[in-house]
């Protein structure tokens, strides 16, 4: 099974992966405690789905018995710009770099159903394909692969290309050959863990997802925290500040593909346009875009937070118009925005 193992991983390469590596289902005894853990210290906040699916998410053997390997895999999504730039500029928005350009799940799960048929045409057996979507602990199963290892800020990373990638994995019945977990190399740097401008980490290598804007952006519903909200800045959508503080991005690999680049618009976008979309307008621009899924009126709700932390008069006017709003938290968002801008 080697020769096909070796042949298996230059297909990866070939498909635009930085890097492919196989554990077994069971790699991964550690996760059904910490995500229980997790859970029980209430660091998921409102999503449910992690208590309610925990079965399968701390036992990847359950989520498909009959898989003997799980092919795990890394495509990067490394900007050409600075990632932090637009954070800097307080009249425009700042988007996590993974959502400027087109959805990652279409195009990792395209990729990896072209791997996972060139693998059953090499060598049968059955595959099941997964990105983000299902109930697998893709960072656990990484470190256990060999990939790399889960880093302070809990993200995966490697010394071959940093930490800006997207995971993936391949499960299948085939019995292959399986790589050395990767073993941890942050030592004493602590520079994710003092760029968090929310203080989302209770100690490294732990994440309270309530206090994440990366959560409070995109999985948390209805109004932020008073507390929270002027910390988060201009950021209304994600969060990057962990990643963007690691050294070992260094080592960080070029995107493969041009459709992660940022589409027009997205580097930096003026808030004030922003705030003036409505529904239709809204699904119109972020089409095929991973932002589209939260909806219109968490992501105006976001963008009015940003719009109170500016300091602009001038954003008054965008407040403003959305006093009104049919969302009560819309609504919310841009009373308190008024009351943080100057006349």
């Amino acid at each position: 099974m080697q020769g096909l193992k070796d042949r298996l991983v230059a297909q990866a390469l070939e498909e635009g992966f930085v890097a492919a590596r196989i554990c077994r289902p069971w790699d991964v005894p550690e996760v059904p405690d910490r995500l229980r853990a997790f859970v029980e210290a209430g660091y998921h906040g409102q999503m449910g789905w992690m208590a309610e699916r925990m079965h399968w998410r701390g036992d990847p053997a359950a989520l498909w018995p009959e898989a003997r390997s799980v092919i795990m895999l890394a495509e990067s999504y490394t900007s050409d710009v600075d990632p932090m730039a637009a954070v800097g500029l307080p009249e425009r928005g700042a988007v996590s770099v993974y959502a400027r350009g087109k959805d990652y799940h279409d195009l990792v799960k395209k990729r990896l159903k072209r791997l996972a048929r060139w693998l059953i045409a090499q060598a049968g057996g059955e595959v099941k394909v997964f990105v983000d979507t299902a109930p697998v602990p893709e960072k656990a199963l990484g470190q256990a692969a060999g990939l790399g290892w889960q880093g302070k800020h809990t993200n995966l990373l490697s010394r071959e290309w940093g930490n800006w990638a997207f995971l993936g994995s391949v499960f299948t019945t085939l019995d292959l050959p399986v790589d050395m977990a990767e073993s941890d190399h942050c030592g004493s740097c602590r520079a994710c863990l003092d760029a968090c401008p929310t203080d989302a980490f209770p100690a490294p290598y732990q994440l309270d997802a309530r206090r994440c804007i990366s959560y409070l952006t995109i999985e948390h519903k209805g109004p932020v925290e008073p507390e929270l909200r002027a910390r988060m800045g201009n950021r209304i959508y994600g969060c990057d500040d962990c990643l963007a503080a690691c050294p070992w991005n260094k080592f960080a690999v070029a995107a493969s593909d041009m459709r992660y680049a940022a589409r027009e618009g997205l580097e930096a976008p003026p808030l004030a346009e922003l705030a003036a979309l409505d529904d239709a307008a809204f699904r119109a621009r972020f089409s095929g875009s991973p932002i589209k899924r939260i909806g219109r009126d968490r992501f105006v709700r976001n963008v009015l937070y940003a719009i109170g932390n500016s300091g602009e008069a001038a954003l008054r006017s965008a407040a403003q118009a959305l006093l009104d709003d049919p969302d009560a938290t819309v609504a919310d968002a841009a009373r308190w925005a008024l009351e943080r801008l100057p006349e």
